[in-house]
């Protein structure tokens, strides 16, 4: 009786290939590197924005966020209704927050509380993480007109 042939197994894909189009599952895996290189290569890097973003991971309590950012460009003062990590991969930016600025060189993490307003400011090209997360026992209602507050409602 023959026997079957074994196939060498083949690198698998990581990342978004692996999770056919959805950016949530079990385990995911990235290849920072080559997200950043595709990133940086996508059409909104280059015009005078000088900022590419890409989320990486999407679950109803948890964003993670991928963003890349041209020297002397900036975000705009902002607020996250959920709590925030900003983590330096390469390069150098700045959160301007209410009583301080901070630096983030590569390797730097920063943590801050839900609806803390900042503003980020790339000093050179650089790329973060940029991770926002909710309490499961809450969801986030989306900004109200009318300049209402985001609220958080307890699910039932």
């Amino acid at each position: 009786m023959a026997q079957p042939q074994r196939k060498e197994s083949q690198p698998t894909s990581v990342g978004h290939e692996s999770i056919d189009g959805t950016l949530s599952g079990s385990a995911l895996q990235f290849n920072l590197a080559g997200e950043l290189a595709q990133l940086q290569r996508d059409d909104s890097w280059q015009p005078a924005t000088g900022r590419s973003s890409k989320t990486l991971v999407k679950y109803p309590d948890l964003r993670i966020v991928l963003i890349a950012m041209k020297a002397n460009t900036r975000m705009h003062e902002h607020t996250a209704a959920g709590r925030i990590s900003v983590h330096t991969l390469n390069g150098h930016i700045r959160l301007h927050l209410p009583e301080r600025v901070v630096d983030l060189r590569a390797g730097n993490l920063l943590a801050l509380d839900q609806c803390v307003s900042h503003d980020v400011e790339a000093s050179e090209d650089s790329a973060f993480l940029l991770t926002l997360s909710w309490p499961t026992e809450t969801k986030i209602v989306e900004e109200q007109p009318h300049g209402k507050e985001a609220r958080r409602v307890k699910r039932k």
